[in-house]
Parts: C-alpha cells; sequence; structure tokens
C-alpha cells in the first residue's frame, strides 16, 4: 500500500471515496457538489488529503482529509482531521492507521505543532484508532458548534 497526497488531478480517485464518507454519516450522495466541494479545497489549498492505494492495482482504499488551522494560544500551527473513510474490503488493513501516520509525517515536516480530531460519542471503533495513534481526549477545553444554516 502507497499513501499520495491528491490534487485536482485525482478527484476522480477521491470523490467517491468522499461521498461514501459522507453517506455514512447520513448525507446525500451530491457527487457533482461532493467533487466541485473537494476541487475548491485543492485549488485553494485549503486541505490536505492523502490516498492510499493498493500496491499492486492503483486501487483507492481510503482518504483522509485535515484542514490547516492556527492556534493563537500557541502562536502554531495545527492540522484538523475533517474525514476519513476506508473502503469496507480494505477495513482492518491497517489503512486508517497508515494515512494518519504519514499525515503525521508530513506535519511534523511542515512545523505542525498540534494535530486535532473529533469524532461521534458512539463511533468507539474511531475512538480506539485514534487513541492508538497517540491522540488523547482534551481535557481542557469544551467544543461547541454553532449551526448557521
Amino acid at each position: 500500500m502507497r499513501i499520495v497526497q491528491a490534487d485536482v488531478d485525482r478527484l476522480d480517485e477521491v470523490t467517491p471515496l468522499f461521498i461514501k464518507y459522507r453517506e455514512y454519516y447520513g448525507q446525500l450522495p451530491k457527487p457533482e457538489a461532493s467533487r466541485r466541494f473537494l476541487e475548491a479545497r485543492l485549488v485553494h489549498e485549503q486541505a490536505i488529503i492523502l490516498i492510499a492505494e493498493d500496491d499492486d492495482s492503483g486501487k483507492a482504499l481510503g482518504f483522509c482529509q485535515f484542514i490547516p488551522s492556527f492556534s493563537a494560544l500557541t502562536l502554531s500551527a495545527a492540522w484538523v482531521l475533517k474525514g476519513i473513510y476506508v473502503t469496507e474490503e480494505a477495513r482492518r488493513q491497517l489503512v486508517a492507521d497508515k494515512l494518519i501516520n504519514h499525515a503525521k509525517d508530513l506535519a511534523r515536516a511542515a512545523g505542525v505543532e498540534r494535530m486535532t480530531v473529533m469524532t461521534g460519542e458512539d463511533n468507539v471503533a474511531a475512538q480506539s484508532l485514534y487513541r492508538s495513534l497517540g491522540f488523547s481526549n482534551d481535557h481542557d477545553f469544551m467544543y461547541f458548534a454553532l449551526k448557521l444554516n
């Protein structure tokens, strides 16, 4: 398995995975809107999208998307995980581990000091994955969301 960074030339590869990710969370597929969303993130360099590919077939096995952010408190850069998905047939093959570990290496090389992720309280598998990769619960801050539309 190899991990590659997506660019606009890989939209056909990452868009179906992104759609499956959205569907997992109860969203409608919206293929054209999903593709446009990903294209805008890549064109405007607003996201780092990694794709895990099978060495032999080149088939996409999963993806993750990180959004660069900055902390006023630590005066440093951070990456926020804003989506990860592994195809059903590739699960239990450490695809997610390899994607996130590759992202950690890229982040360190770029001088990023922190990576964060949010997941559902009921997503025990994801919580276990993140803990196994060194993430821990943030007990200093509570996160709130405000829906504007």
